[in-house]
C-alpha cells in the first residue's frame, strides 16, 4: 500500500512538514546549546532544583544515551536525561530539563491528560500491529466489516497522537514558568532561547497528529473503496 501513488501524494504535506519541524528542532536546539546560561546550572542540577522546590523529593534522575533522548517513566518514577543536556549549563540544557520535569510533576499531581494518554498505550501498541493487517485481510478477502475492524484498531495511533498534545503543551508551559519563578532564566535573550527549544519541540507533536490522522484517512478512503466495489 506504500506504493499506492494516492498514499503517497496524501501523504506528502506531512512528511514535509515533519522534515520542516524535525529541521526546526535541530537548529533551534543546536544554536541555544551553545549558549550558556547565566546561572551555569546543568541540566541534572536544574531538574534537581526544580524537583526539590515542587515537592518531588523521591525523583532519581539519571543520564541516558543518545541525542535528545530525555523522558520521564512515570512506572520507575525516574527523569532520564540525554549527554547533552544532563551535564550541559547550556539554555536548551535547561528548558529540556525543565520540561521533563513537568511531566514528571504531571504524573505527581495525577494531571487527567497523562492519565488518558498512558491508558491509551496498550491500544496503540496493539493498533498499530493488527490494525494494518486486518485491512490488508479484509479487502484481500472482500470482507469489508474486517477491514472496517482494522481502520478502527488503526484509529488509536491517531488518538494517541491528539492526547499527547495538551501533555506536551502543558509540560512546556510549566517549564517556561518554572524557570522564570527560579530565577535560572535571568534575561530577555535567555527567555526566548528556552522559548524557542521548546515551541520547535511542540510542533513535532502537531506534525505527529497531522500524519496519524492523514493515515488514517487513508485507510479508511481505501476501505469505504473496497466496500462500494463489493455493492
Amino acid at each position: 500500500m506504500i506504493f499506492d501513488p494516492t498514499y503517497l501524494i496524501m501523504m506528502a504535506p506531512a512528511i514535509i512538514l515533519m522534515l520542516i519541524t524535525q529541521w526546526y528542532v535541530s537548529s533551534s536546539y543546536r544554536k541555544w546549546s551553545k549558549v550558556a546560561a547565566r546561572t551555569r546550572l546543568n541540566g541534572a542540577e536544574a531538574a534537581q532544583r526544580l524537583a526539590n522546590s515542587g515537592g518531588l523529593y523521591n525523583l532519581r534522575i539519571e543520564g541516558v544515551r543518545g541525542n535528545l533522548t530525555d523522558h520521564y517513566d512515570p512506572r520507575s518514577k525516574v527523569l532520564r536525561l540525554s549527554q547533552g543536556v544532563y551535564g550541559s549549563n547550556s539554555v536548551a540544557a535547561l528548558a529540556i530539563a525543565a520540561h521533563e520535569l513537568g511531566h514528571a510533576m504531571q504524573d505527581h499531581e495525577g494531571y487527567a491528560p497523562l492519565k488518558l494518554r498512558s491508558a491509551l498505550v496498550p491500544a496503540v501498541n496493539i493498533g498499530s500491529n493488527l490494525g494494518w493487517i486486518l485491512i490488508l485481510i479484509g479487502l484481500l478477502m472482500n470482507l469489508i466489516e474486517v477491514a472496517w475492524l482494522g481502520v478502527a484498531a488503526f484509529s488509536a495511533g491517531a488518538l494517541f497522537a491528539l492526547a499527547t498534545l495538551p501533555v506536551e503543551f502543558n509540560a512546556s508551559s510549566r517549564a517556561k514558568r518554572l524557570l522564570k519563578d527560579a530565577g535560572m532564566v535571568m534575561s530577555r535573550d535567555e527567555q526566548g532561547g528556552v522559548n524557542s527549544v521548546l515551541n520547535a519541540a511542540a510542533l513535532t507533536y502537531v506534525a505527529a497528529l497531522v500524519t496519524a490522522v492523514v493515515q488514517l484517512l487513508y485507510f479508511a478512503m481505501l476501505v469505504a473503496g473496497g466496500g462500494r466495489r463489493r455493492i
